[in-house]
């Protein structure tokens, strides 16, 4: 699936479980000002395109600061996913890697092992 971005109003719906459907959604959080975040880019949007039941977004964190706080993450680029079961939703955020890619942070294969859950 493309990758597309994501509101915070969309984003809160997610989180809160106020979807309408169950779904696996996996969130990119960003920055404009991150060489990383841009680096990732393209691993990101490769994966997207393998898994076609799994919708694939970015959130670029300058459109909600307090996010970081809120989920209890550090820094970007971070990745979350988000498994929705009206009402509710299960948040989980991929960890730091044991050894982060100097240019892109995580490796295609963190986050492929994220999503498939190994």
């Amino acid at each position: 699936m493309p990758v597309k971005r994501i509101s915070i109003q969309s984003l809160n719906q997610l989180l809160n479980g106020e979807t309408t459907e169950t779904a696996t959604c996996m969130i990119k959080v960003y920055s404009n000002s991150c060489d990383m975040c841009h680096n990732l880019k393209e691993y990101y949007e490769d994966i997207a395109e393998k898994y076609n039941d799994i919708y694939f977004y970015a959130f670029n964190i300058g459109d909600d600061v307090d996010l970081e706080k809120r989920l209890g993450f550090k820094g970007v680029p971070t990745i979350i996913k988000i498994q929705s079961t009206p009402p509710n939703s299960r948040v989980d955020i991929l960890g730091e890697p044991h050894t982060p890619n100097k240019l892109t942070y995580y490796r295609s294969s963190d986050i492929k092992n994220f999503i498939e859950g190994t």
